[in-house]
């Protein structure tokens, strides 16, 4: 078997897809990457067992066909010392040794069987499918992931909630002490369903996204999710289990309204959040007339900062304490210029929006309180 192909374009297939593989394998294969050439094609292949990505490249001057396993890394690192040339590979069907011939070299290793590599299953017959613009995805996935828990109790609070309606797609995310619900009526389904997406392929997807353009197929039964774009295909185990449900923790009617610049709002919570303890990270905003006063303190070290930010707000004074961390990390996943505040009272939850969403997203941001000791 032989085929020749681009030095470059192989090696930026190879460390896309390479960002599947497991440090530990339960098998050993698995830190192979897995390649079967038919005609011009060369499709590769490299899984975690609960993870896979596929991708293809266009090869040239082709003899047989055929598939091999080789070791990822001793791929990877060979071919990143390669000026963009053509390789040509040869591999013997019967010993499994692969040749490398560059320009002014030959480099030999042995590869191992294909048929040792693991087989997916295939999908079941009740699967659902819909498709999705890839920016749409990789919009959903980037303002929810940050909210994504580490979770050993509660494994259904580690991934992206997809919650499918025949109007809309809701991508969902939460900790526990914040929450991020992003509603996209772009996409429909036939039918109301929903599934867990864990965060190692979500952070995949973030990967191979800004590189498409196109529609993303995205089909899932009771067990696997698969993700096919142009170039690139990934299928994983969903998380299983219900989500929450996080409509119920949502406040509704809240009598507080705050507007105010994100940016500056956001720098300034940067700049006191220095001052503030370093184990509760508490931030204090006492919102007054068109006035938000962020504090902060730390007293085993006698540092505090306080900071003014114009707001619009014509209510009652509030006092409300955050975790300093969390409410940067909303802001700063917020692309708005301008953000509205929505809270009730100091012991339930505040939300934070966007002061305009785009036409078919609504984005809402949850963050829960903390406990002001004066």
């Amino acid at each position: 078997m032989k085929f020749s192909v681009s030095s470059t374009k192989l090696l930026v297939q190879l460390q896309t897809i390479s960002r599947v593989l497991a440090s530990k394998n339960t098998l050993a294969i698995l830190s192979d990457f897995y390649f079967e050439l038919n005609d011009n094609q060369l499709t590769i292949k490299a899984s975690d067992s609960e993870t896979t990505m596929f991708t293809s490249i266009e090869v040239f001057d082709v003899e047989g066909q055929g598939k091999f396993c080789v070791g990822a890394r001793l791929l990877t690192d060979t071919l990143k010392e390669f000026a963009e040339q053509p390789l040509l590979f040869t591999i013997d069907d019967e010993n499994l040794s692969v040749i490398i011939n560059s320009e002014y070299g030959e480099y030999k290793f042995i590869g191992e069987n294909a048929n040792e590599y693991p087989i997916l299953n295939p999908l079941e017959e009740d699967s659902h499918t819909f498709e999705i613009m890839s920016e749409a995805l990789l919009h959903g996935i980037n303002k929810t992931f940050f909210c994504t828990a580490d979770d050993d109790i509660r494994p259904v609070m580690n991934g992206i909630d997809f919650d499918l309606k025949e109007d809309s797609i809701t991508f969902v995310a939460t900790d526990a002490h914040k929450l991020v619900r992003l509603v996209n009526t772009s996409v429909k389904s036939e039918v109301p369903c929903s599934f867990i997406l864990p965060k190692k392929p979500a952070n995949l997807l973030r990967n191979i996204l800004p590189k498409e353009d196109e529609q993303v197929q995205v089909t899932f039964d009771s067990k696997n999710i698969i993700f096919k774009s142009t170039n690139y295909t990934l299928i994983c185990r969903r998380v299983e289990g219900r989500y929450p449900n996080y409509n119920a923790v949502i406040p509704q009617n809240n009598s507080h309204i705050i507007f105010a610049d994100r940016l500056s709002l956001l720098n300034a919570l940067k700049r006191v959040h220095v001052f503030s303890n370093q184990g509760s990270n508490l931030i204090k905003l006492e919102i007054r007339e068109n006035m938000i006063i962020a504090s902060s303190k730390d007293i085993n070290f006698s540092t505090s900062a306080e900071e003014r930010i114009p707001c619009q707000y014509d209510g009652e004074p509030l006092i409300i304490g955050f975790k300093s961390l969390f409410l940067i990390d909303i802001l700063a996943n917020i692309e708005s210029n301008d953000v509205k505040l929505e809270i009730e009272d100091p012991s339930r939850a505040g939300l934070i929006l966007p002061a305009e969403n785009n036409d078919s997203e609504d984005l809402l941001m949850l963050l829960m309180p903390m406990l002001i000791n004066e």
